[in-house]
């Protein structure tokens, strides 16, 4: 028998035995005169353990016998292996020889290859040089181009500027000039202006009175030295401008100190195209 299942071993007699054993013990247990004495307790001890040992006794010749089998079989497939060997080394003959007829077809294709690559490595630094003169071409023409458009974006940007602080200049004329409506038409036609400026990326913005100066956002007019620290902004003299995202220009104010509020300077005519700073975005 060479399969495992085969080998069972019959269980029903010592599971017989090992009842009966538990029978006497219990009948011992059950009829001797209580107190038990001590040699009822040992021969019901005897029999539980005698029973127990009959009880797994079957699972361990099973196993036992399983585990010879599996053995057996083992040693069958080794032999079996090793009766096959001949003709392994007959296979491993065979490969050896198309192994050395492939390393050869091999050795040739490595070389019709080298060949190849020198050929190649020829044929892409030619096709390297005409692209990279192809390409110093392309970019001194593209380079061209862009500082022409930026040369054309800068002046756009200066007279879309200047017009805006005339517009601003003629809000605050109307604004100072006592006349409610004129300064509401005048303030609506600067907002008008703002938008459509807007739209093409630039974004004018201004200072709020009492706001603390600051060098980055604002620009001080009518000094000579920076303003000391702790200025406040007075008034907007000319609007800032920042062109998508980027600061072109800081707001044109007028400062005063933080403890004398009568120190602003007095109001004088400025012109804010005369306090530009550049407006090349690509600065």
């Amino acid at each position: 028998m060479s399969n495992a299942n085969d080998w069972k071993v019959p269980k029903w007699p010592f599971f017989l035995g090992d009842a009966c054993l538990l029978f006497a013990a219990w009948y011992l247990t059950a009829h001797a005169p209580h107190p038990i004495g001590h040699w009822e307790i040992v021969a019901s001890a005897a029999c539980v353990a005698v029973g127990a040992v009959l009880a797994v006794l079957p699972f361990i010749l099973e196993y036992q016998a399983t585990a010879r089998l599996i053995e057996v079989n083992g040693l069958e497939t080794v032999a079996d292996k090793i009766s096959q060997l001949d003709q392994v080394a007959s296979q491993i003959a065979a490969c050896t020889n198309d192994w050395t007829n492939a390393q050869t077809q091999a050795e040739k294709t490595a070389a019709i290859a080298k060949e190849l690559n020198g050929r190649m490595g020829e044929e892409v630094r030619h096709f390297g040089e005409f692209m990279a003169r192809m390409n110093d071409g392309e970019k001194a023409a593209l380079r061209l181009e862009v500082e022409k458009l930026r040369r054309i974006e800068g002046d756009w940007l200066q007279v879309l500027v200047r017009i805006l602080d005339n517009v601003f200049a003629l809000n605050a004329a109307a604004e100072h000039s006592g006349q409610p409506r004129l300064a509401a038409q005048i303030g609506q036609f600067q907002t008008a202006c703002h938008d459509a400026a807007r739209r093409v990326g630039i974004t004018p913005f201004t200072a709020e009175p009492e706001e603390p100066f600051n060098s980055e956002r604002h620009q001080a007019v009518g000094l000579k030295d920076p303003p000391p620290a702790g200025a406040l902004v007075a008034e907007t003299v000319g609007s800032g401008f920042k062109y998508q995202g980027k600061m072109i220009r800081p707001v044109l104010v007028r400062v005063r100190d933080r403890q004398d509020p009568a120190s602003a300077p007095e109001k004088e005519a400025v012109d804010p195209a005369q306090n530009q700073l550049p407006l090349d975005p690509a600065e």
